[in-house]
């Protein structure tokens, strides 16, 4: 019954808000019934409506998972510093981290769906009622630990939540092994990601032993950088007492991070150039172009621009304390990566083709609309999240306040 009661409450407060909270669910509600509309276009049609073909057959959904799956495991960013360090001013933000991380997962599972021609056919990876042929694939690799992972966050941001909720300390011998456990999670949803990609013998530009400290080095850049500015609207907000230790403790770290990233590009193009072997092409197709086909190669730009920029912002204390400069580097870093990580991740992978043709991709407008429509419901989410947990956080959600009010 108390359960229940905090379930109820928890619905009535989602429903209560300022003009601002309906506008922004309003917009929001509005992106993802174009998604849908669009996916329903695309399910009745075929996959010929995107702009994917038998030459880059991976392209605008599964960029946006990889990038997405980098900001879901971004979460140990601040579980490390608060549960292994015990340091307090990050360690009251970690539910913050964790509903990001969820929602993270939530749109990862949705881009998935909306790549598959069949998406109906989910149920084969299903353990004990599909053939998931674990452990063999890859896939199904991928399919347990992200969504052990999701559940593990639920888990713990549940318990947490409903533990403040009747005022009652959480038991340290159930959370923190949780927390714990979550760590290598975090590590090993991003890490199995890079393995389906470099484990492929044919796609050369994949094929390389450090793509997956790439990939972890990036997303603990872009994951926090969403966190941030989320941080910041939060203390404009609401009445959360956000201290600036913690935002600036934040991208100092994600410095560093930064700095691994730059330093494994570097190594990785230096590797393409130098030995100038046959499997250069998909290098210098991103970085110089092949003939005319250039349509790529502002962003790889872009993107070493951005990081470079991002990475000395942050370097530099009074560069990250200062709250324009510190958003713009967080901008930076969230275009960067999401370049690095979608553009500069799939296309060069797939072109030139086997054959050796190069067929230049770009998202078709139903690719764009569904896309807009997953992440618009990755916010929302997260706004729901958000409007139970900062009530109760604040202590202004409680059992004995219901109470109190019947």
């Amino acid at each position: 019954m108390t359960f229940l009661r905090f379930l109820s409450g928890a619905a009535k407060l989602v429903l209560k808000g300022n003009k601002t909270y309906y506008a922004w669910c309003a917009f929001l509600l509005a992106l993802i019934g174009a998604g849908i509309a669009a996916y329903v276009h695309q399910m009745q049609t075929g996959l010929i409506v995107t702009h994917m073909r038998d030459s880059v057959s991976w392209a605008y959904y599964i960029g946006n998972f990889t990038f997405l799956v980098g900001v879901a495991a971004a979460a140990i960013m601040l579980v490390i510093p608060a549960y292994i360090y015990h340091w307090q001013p990050i360690k009251e933000l970690v539910i913050l981290g964790e509903l990001l991380a969820i929602s993270a997962c939530i749109m990862c599972l949705l881009f998935v769906t909306v790549d598959m021609g069949h998406p109906e056919r989910f149920w084969h990876l299903i353990p004990f009622i599909g053939a998931l042929n674990f452990p063999r694939a890859l896939l199904a690799w991928d399919v347990l630990v992200l969504n052990l992972y999701l559940a593990l966050n639920l888990t713990i941001v549940g318990y947490l939540l409903y533990s403040a909720f009747v005022d009652r300390p959480p038991n340290q011998s159930f959370v923190w092994p949780l927390v714990i456990f979550s760590i290598p999670f975090a590590v090993s949803i991003h890490t199995v990601t890079a393995f389906i990609y470099n484990g492929m013998v044919a796609r050369p530009y994949w094929n390389a032993s450090i793509l997956a400290p790439k990939f972890l080095a990036s997303a603990f850049c872009s994951g926090p950088a969403v966190l941030l500015i989320l941080l910041q609207v939060l203390r404009r907000t609401t009445r959360l007492k956000i201290q600036d230790a913690a935002i600036w403790k934040i991208a100092e770290l994600m410095a560093y991070a930064m700095a691994v990233n730059l330093f494994l590009t570097g190594a990785e193009i230096y590797k393409e150039f130098y030995s100038a072997s046959e499997h250069m092409v998909y290098t210098k197709y991103y970085f110089v172009g092949i003939g005319d086909h250039q349509a790529i190669v502002p962003f790889a730009w872009m993107s070493l621009i951005f990081d470079f920029v991002a990475f000395l912002l942050f370097l530099i204390p009074q560069a990250r304390k200062n709250v324009l400069l510190l958003n713009v580097g967080c901008v930076l870093i969230y275009a960067g990566v999401y370049i690095e990580k979608g553009i500069g991740l799939l296309i060069p992978g797939f072109t030139p083709d086997t054959l050796g043709e190069i067929y230049e991709y770009i998202p078709s407008s139903t690719e764009i609309l569904v896309s807009a429509g997953i992440f618009s419901a990755g916010f929302l989410i997260y706004t729901i999240m958000l409007k139970v947990a900062v009530p109760v956080m604040l202590g202004e959600f409680k059992l004995s306040q219901l109470s109190r009010e019947q």
